[in-house]
């Protein structure tokens, strides 16, 4: 069995949690760090990341929803460590503001000198359930989005952390950029009616113009610098960008993603909660 351990940034997160359960699930030894655990672990401290690196051999890397991080310093500490291999969560999202910003993170770890693995994941199954800006809405009956009859090909959370703790123990994905969706692209009204019938409950899908979401995100209280963002991941969607299912996962795994349909049947209970 391989003693060395490999770090897990945001080990209790939307993914992190999923890539420790992977890997304890194949014998590999885990440190999973976040701001409250010990070794603690802060992107904004980096004080911290000396005794979070120390002996590790891989590092999953997962930036924070709170801003921008020193990932290239981050990186290449991680090597001057004694790292051998990143595995960076990225994003598949194809608006403007996201390719700048994930295709920057993406540099930092290709430039460090570690052998990297980049996954860019579709949205995930688990946001109907684990992500505010849904969970909330849902709760009230009705999910407003400007996406239109746009499709995504929803991807499985838990497939995302199989997928990274291949690629973290595994030859063969060093250099390599994985683009990882489900087996079938949704529009939002489809995956909210399988959301209801799956926990037996009336929900709605309601698609709104742009103009009417940013009056939606102000009225949340978010600041409108920040509406773009979120806009613009939802116009990928509804021109057509994002539709498409790739062979990735089935790649990397032997074996086809999760469906959302799949998803629900298997965490029914934990939607019902939702």
């Amino acid at each position: 069995m391989n003693t060395t351990p490999i770090l897990v940034l945001g080990g209790t997160g939307k993914t992190g949690r999923h890539v420790v359960d992977a890997l304890v699930r194949r014998g590999h030894p885990v440190r999973a760090v976040s701001r409250s655990t010990s070794p603690r672990f802060d992107w904004h401290d980096r004080d911290t990341w000396k005794e979070a690196l120390s002996g590790v051999g891989a590092v999953y890397i997962v930036e924070p929803d709170d801003g921008p991080v020193p990932l290239g310093e981050f990186s290449r500490l991680a090597v001057e460590a004694g790292v051998v291999r990143q595995v960076l969560l990225s994003a598949r999202s194809r608006d403007d503001i996201h390719v700048a910003l994930k295709g920057a993170s993406e540099a930092a770890v290709r430039e460090s000198g570690a052998e990297w693995t980049m996954l860019r994941p579709a949205w995930f199954h688990q946001n109907f359930t684990e992500l505010p800006m849904f969970t909330e809405s849902l709760a009230a009956g009705e999910l407003r989005l400007p996406t239109g009859e746009g499709r995504e090909p929803f991807i499985d959370a838990r497939d995302i952390g199989e997928v990274a703790a291949e690629a973290l123990t595994a030859p063969g994905h060093a250099g390599k950029v994985y683009e990882l969706t489900g087996p079938q692209s949704l529009t939002f009204a489809e995956a909210v009616a399988l959301v209801g019938g799956a926990t037996g409950r009336e929900l709605r899908f309601r698609a709104v113009s742009e103009e009417d979401y940013a009056t939606d995100l102000l009225a949340a209280g978010l600041p409108e610098e920040h509406h773009e963002m979120f806009i613009g991941l939802f116009r990928v969607i509804r021109e057509g960008r994002a539709e498409g299912e790739t062979g990735d996962v089935r790649e990397v795994l032997g074996r086809e993603p999760r469906s959302f349909a799949a998803w629900l049947a298997e965490d029914v209970e934990v939607t019902r909660g939702g």
